[in-house]
């Protein structure tokens, strides 16, 4: 049985809610939503009581509590692989996969759709992989994303690298869908 985590951080309510977590930060400030400060620090949390009174009284479906749709997008400058990609992750889990194929797409949609995961190709041509996962690091918008790099065949150190470089995990191959999927659930695990 999963247990929910009691706690949030405003990054998984927004995520949770489907709004930009400064939303999230407002109705904390502003007392609709219940929670408490980290002791020096700014970080906000939200008990997972508090959270499910707020969205009901608020009619939010409270369903994104469970671990719910959760959002995938995947960065490949290879088309047909990126669909395939999303097809296979559709077909396993209840996913809402969408994919970009250049950096620019990636940034609008990542905009526009908030993303709990992107799945970046590092291979992939006309996407710069530290420069989006830099851009999602810096977009107080996304900070509740979590940015996982593709890469065949990498050594340990090689996966270490990237990870202090601010990805979240790497996937060392792509094409075994239940390997990604246990990337991204281990990222996005609100539940535990």
């Amino acid at each position: 049985m999963h247990k929910k985590k009691d706690v949030l951080t405003t990054g998984q309510v927004a995520q949770i809610c489907n709004v930009a977590p400064r939303t999230v930060t407002k109705w904390f400030d502003s007392g609709q939503l219940k929670g408490y400060r980290i002791p020096g620090s700014r970080d906000r949390r939200i008990p997972t009581n508090e959270l499910v009174r707020f969205m009901k009284a608020h009619d939010i479906p409270t369903d994104g509590l469970d671990i719910g749709t959760l959002r995938i997008l995947i960065l490949d400058s290879n088309t047909s692989r990126a669909e395939s990609q999303a097809q296979s992750l559709r077909d396993k889990r209840d996913y809402e996969v969408h994919t970009a194929f250049n950096s620019f797409d990636a940034g609008l949609f990542a905009q526009k759709m908030l993303p709990h995961v992107i799945l970046i190709n590092l291979m992939a041509r006309e996407i710069d992989a530290s420069q989006v996962c830099r851009y999602v690091r810096s977009n107080s918008d996304l900070s509740g994303t979590k940015v996982v790099a593709v890469a065949h065949n990498l050594k340990a150190s090689e996966a270490q690298a990237l990870q202090q470089k601010g990805f979240d995990e790497v996937i060392t191959d792509a094409e075994d869908v239940n390997h990604a999927i246990a990337a991204i659930e281990q990222v996005t695990a609100i539940i535990y």
